[in-house]
């Protein structure tokens, strides 16, 4: 255990505002349960969640901390006391980690299950570790346990060049996807996706009918799975995307949560669709262990190996989170946001 009780955190004035109300505070260092490990953090990677909550649009689940944050990378400086070795699986006191927390890792210490701890691989340094845990889960989540995506099928990234996507498409690549697309809202970032990550082919959203450039693309069939980002926004255009028997998986309200107008469900029927939402950080630790294991079974080798990349846009100092915040929200970002103490 540290000597000091109390440690540097970003904490948000008055509960909830913009970027700039993020300061430093001093609070507590977390207490243990039986089950848990204390991290001393190295660095830490942002989300689009980390926005929502700072602006008090994000419901926490009962066991998360105020303080902002779920993905980070550092080393173990504390155990539970837990005795059961399969409590702790195989972790000890000085062992570098990276892992996924309900919250809290906007700070010196975090406490978090060591069920949601993943050994640190030494070819993969401490800003990359704190990109993977939460992005590359849900890419996991969404493409295999929701998604259903077999070897052979095609996917839909909307938001290619989030780093959800950014993961996903390399998975899909990986799984023997037949077409991988993707939608985003500049050429930039649509040559990005086919020239860096593999994707087959990209639509800019702002300057065509992606639905109608992705039909033409499959000759009127669509794809198999469908991740999606925005909602409302998107609701009927996926419907007529999909392939018969296909998934769409909806992760965010982006483009709004009311479906207006006069809208077609016959896809449902006429082509069996699934819609299906789905979160991560509001599951239980069994599920979240799950996940943790298939993104270790399916993802940790080749980002070991290098066949998978952890893109990092940028690296800012804790001091700077402000900063770090402003940058997501411009939305001009191709990849992981990542602050360092």
């Amino acid at each position: 255990m540290p000597d000091q009780k109390t440690m540097r955190a970003i904490g948000v004035k008055n509960g909830k505002g913009p970027a700039t109300s993020l300061y430093i505070d001093n609070i507590p260092i977390p207490s243990l349960t039986p089950t848990q490990a204390l991290v001393k953090i190295k660095a830490f990677g942002l989300n689009r969640m980390d926005l929502l909550q700072r602006e008090g649009h994000y419901p926490l689940p009962p066991q998360a901390p105020e303080t902002l944050g779920v993905e980070f990378s550092g080393t173990i400086t504390a155990l539970g006391s837990a005795k059961d070795q399969d409590k702790t699986e195989d972790f000890k006191i000085g062992d570098e980690v990276f892992g996924l927390a309900y919250g809290g890792a906007y700070a010196e210490y975090i406490a978090v299950a060591t069920g949601m701890l993943i050994h640190k691989p030494a070819e993969l340094s401490w800003e990359e570790a704190a990109g993977i845990p939460e992005t590359w889960i849900t890419a996991t989540q969404a493409l295999f346990l929701v998604g259903g995506f077999a070897r052979g099928q095609s996917v839909l990234w909307h938001a290619g060049a989030s780093s959800v996507s950014i993961c996903g498409i390399q998975l899909a690549r990986e799984a023997g996807a037949k077409e991988i697309f993707v939608t985003a809202g500049s050429e930039e970032k649509i040559k990005f996706c086919v020239e860096e990550l593999g994707a087959t082919a990209g639509f800019n959203y702002r300057t065509q009918d992606w639905c109608e450039e992705l039909l033409g693309a499959t000759g009127g069939r669509g794809v198999d799975v469908i991740v999606d980002y925005i909602g409302a926004g998107y609701f009927q255009d996926n419907l007529k995307a999909a392939a018969v028997d296909g998934r769409i998986v909806n992760l965010a309200f982006m483009g709004g949560v009311r479906v207006e107008g006069g809208v077609d469900i016959s896809p449902f029927l006429r082509k069996r669709l699934r819609y299906e939402g789905s979160t991560l950080r509001s599951r239980d630790e069994g599920y979240q262990r799950k996940l943790r294991d298939m993104m270790v079974e399916n993802a940790l080798p080749r980002l070991r190996d290098g066949t998978f990349k952890v893109f990092v846009e940028r690296v800012f100092a804790f001091e700077d989170v402000i900063e770090a915040h402003q940058l997501m929200e411009s939305n001009q970002t191709k990849g992981k946001i990542i602050c360092t103490i």
